[in-house]
């Protein structure tokens, strides 16, 4: 395959993003579901909260409604899956048609979900559906710089989310690795100087998350 565009570059970054983080908030939102539904009704303020989303809901049951289904909702995990297959119908030439139909039956699992008198069983083919991806991704295409421009999106998006969640520290130093031993062989544009900080911060005993967050959102470039 040849040089790969500016703009496909970015898509390849963002399609890691995504998939990512359709797949890390489907995660967190399941392991909150009981407690949002049975115990806390002001559990999902506290989620909208971390993930510095504007707390729009009504109730418990229109957040459930709306953050996971809604495509009029921007920061909704139906409009981040969206936002994947838009990138990937694209990249369809980069990732491959079997590639590609993973994330096209992650967008139909999302459908049914949305129907479906259970989500959490819905979501959790979402979620299967990424993962397939992920793994067909590594298996299918050829060219190292595209998986690798995939995997630094979807390490950064994890790296964001965690520390915005402030998971415990040793998980985040781990996928900083990843990140800092993945990033040179994506062939991407990045900051080095921000990268040599984010590896600073993370070995810290008292992890400034919020740092962490401004300084991984700025080290790559812009959204698609």
């Amino acid at each position: 395959m040849g040089i790969i565009s500016v703009e496909n570059t970015d898509r390849l970054y963002w399609l890691g993003r995504y998939t990512e983080r359709v797949y890390t908030t489907i995660k967190v939102f399941e392991a909150r579901f009981d407690s949002m539904i049975d115990i806390d009704d002001l559990e999902y303020e506290k989620f909208c909260e971390s993930q510095e989303i504007p707390n729009i809901y009504k109730s418990k049951e229109d957040f459930v409604a709306r953050y996971c289904f809604s495509l009029e909702d921007e920061n909704s995990i139906f409009s981040n899956l969206m936002r994947a297959y838009d990138n990937a119908i694209v990249l369809r030439d980069e990732i491959g048609s079997e590639s590609l139909s993973y994330i096209q039956l992650a967008v139909y699992a999302m459908n049914q979900a949305a129907i479906n008198k259970s989500p959490l069983i819905g979501l959790q083919h979402v979620t299967d559906n990424i993962a397939a991806f992920w793994g067909m991704a590594d298996d299918d295409i050829e060219e190292s710089s595209i998986r690798n421009m995939i995997r630094v999106g979807k390490l950064v998006e994890r790296i964001d989310l965690y520390s915005r969640l402030k998971v415990f520290p040793e998980r985040i130093r781990k996928e900083t690795r990843r990140l800092t031993n993945r990033i040179d062989k994506s062939t991407m544009r990045y900051d080095s100087t921000r990268m040599a900080h984010i590896n600073y911060l993370v070995q810290l005993d008292d992890m400034p998350y919020e740092t962490l967050t401004d300084e991984i959102e700025q080290l790559v470039g812009e959204e698609l």
